[in-house]
């Protein structure tokens, strides 16, 4: 049994459907178990979502899509880089529609159906309106998306596909929201917005419960931060496991955010700088000004003895590439954050080299477009690298000898094929850099004076740099 109840003055709210705020101090409004009431709480059945429907707010029609029973992997080449003994990831990019938010749409779109609502709007830079889209299409309900000018292209192209209705207000999710509330006002159609509906907090305490089954208690728990509700769910699952008695601790928890914009990380530290400057991150998803969830999160990090801080979009980046490299995942810039946090904490000491730690990776990183061009980019600029690093090694190789071509390609160490060694000679030969000539009925390729003056060249600039 769960009680809507204010997060500050404890007033119990009679709701028929989910409110957000209390009228009496206009606090928060979350939903809690109430524990002078028996409550069997096993848990039986498959490892999925609504595996632990006896500890989320009753609901009559059960929607699903299959989310929930996410992989916790133990990242073994992982940890060792980042000097840990034991770390693990939860996967949620493994979800329908790839981000940990088919949670609260599964429990959103079931809570809609039972009051009868065929309509369903939601403020978001992202994955929220790309899982609530495809519940929506598949339970035939209207969903209306208000999205900021800045989004994620790949979390728009699912939106588009599943048939959203979409509309473009304000330039960050901070004035999404505010236009979400205010045509819930006035349409009647169900809030879905995570900031402005507390059952998205109850389903995504599942995390934390999945992780309690799949490992134990971690000693931290590393989670991103946009509005800050993400973090405070996953406490709040543990939180609640711990008074009925399911485990005999909790983890420290991490709240990360990004340095181009970090309120609760400042608020955290006591800090003024979101004041002075204009914000911005390439991690979209977190990219929120006006967290409406902040007390809640500084609440669990302070109450769990754990940590707030922020790292930069160049740690997140790097983070993102380490994670796919050694592990194989893929995942989202606000995903990665978590690791590139790791990485600083572990560096300063907080966490200790035997502590057990779990990073939460929520979204794919094929959504971030953004991240999908500069890594592109990259890519671009590594092969004219190694292009050029061949092309000096076939000089340095002719100006000790003259060779001919499956000879150089041996001396190359076979690394790649004959007709690309042939040409890279063919390029070289156009720049005059190389000549050939028949000796032995074979084609012999030899440096000119120009080669030379290159190789000269390029060992200055070596000895500059």
């Amino acid at each position: 049994m769960s009680l809507l109840k204010c997060t500050e003055c404890k007033n119990v709210i009679e709701s028929f459907s989910p409110k957000y705020r209390c009228l009496v101090c206009g606090g928060l409004l979350e939903y809690a178990l109430d524990y002078e009431r028996p409550m069997d709480v096993s848990f039986t059945g498959e490892l999925t979502f609504w595996r632990y429907r006896k500890l989320l707010p009753e609901v009559k029609n059960l929607t699903t899509m299959h989310e929930g029973g996410t992989p916790l992997h133990k990242a073994r080449r992982l940890a060792r880089h980042v000097d840990l003994e034991n770390l693990h990831l939860k996967d949620e990019t493994r979800n329908p529609t790839n981000s940990y938010r088919d949670r609260s749409s599964a429990l959103l779109v079931s809570n809609a159906l039972d009051l009868n609502l065929r309509a369903l709007i939601c403020a978001t830079s992202g994955n929220v309106g790309a899982s609530l889209s495809a519940y929506c299409a598949k339970y035939g309900i209207l969903c209306h998306v208000v999205i900021p000018t800045i989004v994620d292209m790949g979390k728009l192209a699912q939106m588009l596909i599943y048939d959203a209705v979409i509309e473009e207000y304000g330039e960050t999710v901070d004035k999404s929201i505010e236009r979400a509330g205010r045509l819930a006002e006035e349409t009647g159609w169900y809030q879905a917005t995570p900031e402005l509906n507390p059952l998205v907090l109850e389903a995504q305490k599942t995390m934390a419960f999945e992780v309690v089954e799949q490992l134990g208690v971690p000693d931290w728990f590393v989670v991103s931060m946009g509005s800050g509700g993400t973090l405070y769910s996953v406490w709040k699952g543990f939180q609640e496991l711990f008074e009925l008695g399911k485990i005999e601790k909790l983890p420290r928890m991490v709240g990360v955010q990004a340095e181009g914009c970090s309120p609760i990380v400042d608020s955290y530290l006591e800090a003024k700088r979101r004041k002075l400057r204009r914000s911005f991150t390439r991690a979209i998803g977190i990219f929120v000004r006006e967290p409406v969830q902040e007390k809640l999160a500084l609440r669990a990090i302070e109450q769990s003895h754990g940590v707030a801080t922020a790292v930069s979009d160049y740690e997140i980046i790097s983070a993102e590439e380490e994670i796919a490299k050694f592990e194989g995942i893929f995942a989202e810039p606000a995903s990665s954050i978590a690791i590139a946090a790791l990485k600083k904490l572990r560096s300063q000491s907080v966490i200790d080299r035997e502590d057990v730690a779990v990073c939460l990776i929520t979204g794919s990183g094929l959504k971030a477009t953004d991240v999908l061009q500069a890594l592109s980019k990259k890519r671009k600029t590594a092969v004219v690298g190694t292009d050029f690093s061949t092309k000096e090694k076939i000089l340095r190789i002719l100006n000790q000898r003259d060779t001919y071509g499956y000879e150089l390609w041996k001396l190359l160490g076979k690394t790649m094929t004959r007709s690309a060694v042939y040409q890279h000679l063919n390029d070289l030969s156009s720049r005059g850099l190389v000549s050939s000539s028949l000796k032995e009925e074979k084609k012999y390729f030899v440096i000119t004076g120009r080669g030379r003056r290159v190789l000269q060249a390029i060992d200055e600039m070596k000895a500059i740099l």
